[in-house]
């Protein structure tokens, strides 16, 4: 490696490790070591395979790993708690969330073989025992979980139904068992509009947390079905 692109590097490690102490000033270092490395990792297996717009690479600290982190602004799991990550693609919004509560289990699933193939070695790369990744369809899915959460998957109505049986039916937390995804545009009024009045859901904005203007009309939103 040249000069040139070990301060480049140098320079990308440097911008992650500011924008994520600004918003997490408690993070501590293994936690900012992991991260970085799940950027480097992620920008490795790029190359090879369709994780992420190859054009928006050089944006995986605000738009992959920050937003993923908003659904920690939103709600901190308990230890212990068991979380699914539905259609998890290359690892989002799972691999950050994981690495920010270690004693937090995560299920990461996906109906692509080759993402979970890759999000397999990014867990091994980064040394994640709260972590496991199974190529499955989300229909298919069994299993009780705390939470589900989900990013940029299908419809909010979709969601809802491949989620709604996975729930335990014990309640740690202070909201009760639910889907937490996140949502982003004028796509989500209308999805909104399309569940069913039997579902409980809220929305929040992501620049409550987050000031970058690219989290402008980007929602957490919670559905308790």
């Amino acid at each position: 490696m040249n000069t040139a692109t070990n301060l480049i590097d140098n320079f990308l490690f440097q911008k992650l490790m500011e924008t994520i102490k600004q918003y997490f000033p408690d993070i501590d270092n293994q936690q900012l070591t992991k991260l970085e490395l799940l950027k480097t990792e992620l920008a490795n297996w790029n190359e090879k395979i369709n994780l992420i717009s190859r054009k928006d690479v050089e944006n995986i600290d605000i738009h992959h790993i920050l937003h993923s982190l908003s659904i920690y602004k939103y709600q901190k799991f308990l230890p212990d708690s068991q979380v699914l990550d539905l259609g998890t693609g290359g690892g989002f919004p799972g691999l950050p969330l994981a690495i920010m509560q270690p004693e937090v289990n995560f299920m990461l699933i996906d109906a692509r073989a080759k993402k979970i193939m890759v999000v397999k070695e990014l867990i091994k790369a980064l040394d994640l025992k709260n972590v496991n990744a199974v190529h499955i369809r989300a229909e298919e899915m069994k299993g009780q979980y705390d939470f589900v959460v989900s990013r940029a998957v299908a419809p909010l109505s979709q969601l809802m139904d491949w989620s709604k049986h996975l729930y335990s039916g014990s309640q740690y937390h202070g909201i009760p068992n639910g889907l937490i995804c996140l949502k982003g545009g004028q796509q989500i009024k209308k999805e909104l509009k399309q569940m069913p009045k039997s579902a409980y859901t809220e929305q929040i904005a992501i620049q409550k947390w987050f000031k970058d203007e690219w989290f402008e009309e980007k929602f957490v939103v919670y559905v308790q079905s």
